[in-house]
């Protein structure tokens, strides 16, 4: 309601309710970047959806370009088309590729498409080629997985890994919370929580942009506590500028009928 009222306010300022609906979103994407980080950035989405089309154009021209089906895969799981990641890398599997790119990726789309044993065993598979694959993030894969079909314990270990590995990850933090609730550990998941937070505070500025999400995942008072606040202003806005509008209307609408005189 105050959107819409925010909305009309702008379209009787400016004349132009196209216009004003384009400055809201604006508005909205650029608060969005400096608090809470939900909606995706614009240039890096653009960027790598033309990738994607990029190498489907190759992939149509030579088939067998194992190199770009990999490549594809991967932006296809981490935008979670997993079922459809898993459709174009698995002729390169047939094919006998067993990387720890290949055998990670497939592992992955094949957990996002529901087929978890495959997964596991894919992953399993990578881990032992390499044990430290990304600074743990087979295991973040594994955690993450676990715990969406509510494999608590499985979960909690994998989680417990990836946070020896990477020990500064919030996103690892608040998994593990969740971990440690699934399991019936209320107060050992509010500690993990309360420390995933104080983790956030204390990173470098590029890394509190990328973890920002699970940040207010881990302390969602901070987010509700920004849309008060954001309510509170256009509702004194409102108060303030609505009178004005009203009186502005009414003088428009006297001045029309003296003209008509």
């Amino acid at each position: 309601m105050s959107q819409w009222f925010l909305w009309m306010m702008l379209t009787a300022v400016t004349g132009s309710p196209l216009g004003s609906a384009l400055l809201l979103l604006v508005v909205w994407a650029v608060t969005d970047r400096f608090t809470l980080g939900v909606l995706p950035d614009p240039w890096r989405w653009a960027s790598r959806l033309g990738r994607e089309w990029q190498l489907q154009r190759v992939l149509m021209n030579n088939p067998h370009d194992r190199r770009s089906r990999l490549e594809l895969a991967q932006l296809l799981v981490e935008r979670r088309a997993h079922a459809r990641a898993l459709e174009v890398l698995r002729p390169n599997l047939e094919q006998g590729d067993a990387d720890v790119q290949t055998l990670f990726t497939m592992g992955w789309a094949c957990l996002g498409a529901g087929y978890p044993q495959q997964g596991e065993q894919l992953l399993e598979r990578a881990a032992e080629l390499e044990p430290g694959f990304r600074v743990g993030e087979i295991d973040r894969v594994r955690g993450q997985w676990r715990l969406a079909r509510g494999d608590f314990p499985g979960a909690r270990e994998a989680l417990e890994r990836f946070l020896r590995a990477r020990g500064g990850s919030v996103q690892g933090r608040v998994l593990l919370a969740r971990a440690l609730q699934g399991l019936g550990d209320d107060g050992a998941a509010a500690l993990m929580r309360d420390e995933a937070w104080r983790e956030y505070v204390a990173s470098p500025r590029f890394q509190r942009r990328q973890e920002r999400w699970w940040a207010w995942r881990a302390r969602p008072s901070r987010p509700l506590l920004y849309l008060a606040l954001l309510l509170v202003g256009l509702s004194v806005c409102g108060a303030v500028v609505r009178p004005a509008l009203s009186r502005r209307a009414t003088a428009v609408g006297a001045s029309q009928v003296d003209d008509a005189d």
